[in-house]
């Protein structure tokens, strides 16, 4: 089985642990056999999509190349690997920096939280703050699942409220706040219940359950030999010449 996934996904993770040096790691993913409330309770969210067999084979491998690092992994059934962000983001009571290309995740920013984003066609990373999601969707953090129920999310198939954009739907929330003081107006009436569930959905749910998180130290070695198991004798260079080598300049 080709595993060009696996090292993908480890390049990318030594390369912003090098990048940042933060005290601890945490990596959640997607239960993609069991449903969550937002399946059960809007059917038609996320349909449609495919995953390649052997994609799916390689994302079982992930968690435990992520423990060999001496990292904490997160995967329950019922959750999101966007919940498990937003439970971290809150247990955390430092700095937390996000990783992540969802822009669902711009709820969880404020002074204490940051979103890593790709650029794309680009090596670095766009830092998004506070004021980054105000330019780009015209509300606070806190007002995005607000945003994403009234706009609506097309990735998700979340429809949102009838003939309003994003324009206008920031726009509502600057002048009402929340989308509970929208309805209360009276507007999208016959709409009312769908757009809060769009709401629930578009939030992120940070009970979800967490592994330990505490300071970490890496372990090279073991990630290494994890690596070199797996047949991936370049990756496993690479992992063991983090435990020897100095902290980076990049």
């Amino acid at each position: 089985m080709r595993l060009n996934a696996v090292v993908g996904f480890a390049n990318m993770l030594t390369r912003l642990w090098e990048q940042e040096r933060p005290a601890a790691v945490l990596v959640g993913w997607d239960t993609l056999t069991v449903p969550t409330y937002r399946h059960e309770s809007f059917p038609a969210y996320q349909s449609g999509r495919v995953f390649d067999e052997a994609l799916l084979e390689q994302l079982e491998i992930l968690p435990d190349l992520v423990r060999a690092m001496g990292f904490a992994a997160a995967k329950h059934p019922g959750y999101e690997a966007d919940d498990f962000l937003a439970a971290a983001a809150h247990a955390w009571k430092g700095a937390v920096l996000v990783a992540t290309s969802d822009r669902d995740a711009f709820q969880l920013v404020s002074e204490r939280v940051t979103i890593l984003q790709p650029a794309k066609g680009v090596s670095e990373i766009n830092r998004i703050g506070p004021a980054g999601v105000r330019e780009r969707y015209g509300v606070e953090p806190e007002q995005v699942p607000d945003l994403i129920a009234l706009r609506g999310d097309p990735s998700d198939k979340l429809p949102g409220a009838r003939g309003i954009g994003p324009k206008k739907a920031a726009e509502l929330l600057r002048q009402y706040g929340t989308l509970e003081a929208v309805l209360a107006d009276g507007r999208f009436a016959a709409e009312a219940e769908e757009l809060r569930l769009f709401r629930r959905i578009a939030t992120m749910d940070a009970s979800a359950p967490l592994p330990p998180l505490e300071d970490q130290t890496p372990q090279w070695a073991e990630a290494s030999s994890f690596a070199d198991r797996l047949g991936l004798g370049a990756l496993a260079g690479r992992l063991a010449s983090l435990g020897v080598t100095g902290p980076s300049t990049s």
